[in-house]
């Protein structure tokens, strides 16, 4: 690499996203329907967590990593949307945004999402403990100990994915042109020269993804299969119940799961992939967990489900 080329390499401190490029001959019209799909998740994840912090008889711990579930999914919203609107009304083919900001969203948006895995393999604890050893649920899934998972499912994620970013901003970039509508840092470390510390950023990179998202994903699927297990050993009434329970979790478990396989799919694919399908990757990876989440734990849970049709009838009276 000679000097000018080093010169260039190093001085990148700008990136390009080109991920909304397919929409710009109708930006106005998408403008609308994320704004939609934004709206509905404010409103309907901020209804489920109120309903949830203000009736006691919710005050347990099933609830709590709900509401928890929500608000991450809210906080990971929150990260996405605002942009993506404000770049649909800007009405351009591409976003211009800073190397610091592109790296600050990415860290935010993975740490995200493994607390989301994280905080659905807690779930799976506490429905396995209630189902499978209920006579020490009381003892063992106490408010303190729901404390330290919760903590544990937050800061694990984001100690984790800070270590990456931080390998991440130490690599000079080739390239500063990322065919995405936000900052991931798969695709930024593509954008570096390779070497060594690209290698090693993947690396870590899989050792992260192994310890947020697949391992709890195998407990997820470890302790509902025990629970399954447990369900046709016993009575009708009694595997029915446990069973609803489980439901809403599991469904959640799988949006979150089809859509970080899509994510990964699209990875494997992207030198080949068209502007397109980079465009529905990342849809579909913010997307359709944010919007089902609520739906989900809004209708499947009948406890909550009662409140809410309370709290929506009572409105409409007025």
């Amino acid at each position: 690499m000679t000097s000018a080329e080093l010169i260039n390499v190093t001085s990148v401190t700008s990136l390009t996203l080109v991920g909304l490029a397919p929409l710009s001959d109708h930006s106005l019209f998408f403008f609308f329907v994320f704004l939609s799909v934004y709206l509905f998740v404010l409103s309907a994840d901020s209804l489920v967590v109120y309903i949830i912090c203000s009736q006691r008889s919710l005050w347990r711990p099933m609830f709590c990593f709900v509401a928890a579930v929500l608000l991450n999914s809210l906080a990971a919203s929150a990260m996405v949307y605002p942009k993506l609107l404000s770049d649909l009304l800007a009405g351009g083919s591409s976003v211009r945004v800073s190397r610091s900001a592109c790296l600050c969203q990415a860290f935010l948006l993975y740490s995200l999402g493994g607390s989301s895995f994280m905080l659905l393999s807690a779930m799976a604890l506490d429905r396995y403990m209630s189902i499978c050893r209920p006579l020490r649920y009381a003892a063992l899934v106490s408010p303190a100990a729901v404390a330290v998972l919760l903590l544990l499912c937050w800061l694990l994620p984001a100690t984790l994915v800070g270590g990456g970013v931080l390998l991440a901003s130490r690599l000079p970039l080739c390239s500063m042109q990322l065919s995405r509508i936000y900052c991931d840092i798969y695709s930024f470390i593509s954008l570096s020269c390779g070497g060594g510390a690209a290698q090693l950023s993947e690396v870590y990179g899989l050792i992260c993804t192994t310890a947020t998202v697949f391992l709890p994903a195998a407990f997820v699927l470890f302790s509902y299969g025990r629970i399954l297990a447990i369900c046709l050993q016993s009575s009708r009434s009694f595997s029915s119940k446990a069973l609803h329970t489980c439901l809403p979790h599991l469904l959640v478990f799988l949006s979150y799961s089809i859509s970080t396989a899509f994510e990964m799919l699209h990875r494997q694919l992207q030198a080949r992939s068209d502007p397109a399908a980079s465009l529905a990757a990342s849809v579909v990876l913010v997307v359709v967990p944010t919007v089902l989440n609520p739906v989900i734990y809004g209708l499947k849970m009948k406890e909550v489900f009662g409140h809410v049709t309370r709290l929506l009838s009572c409105q409409t009276e007025r």
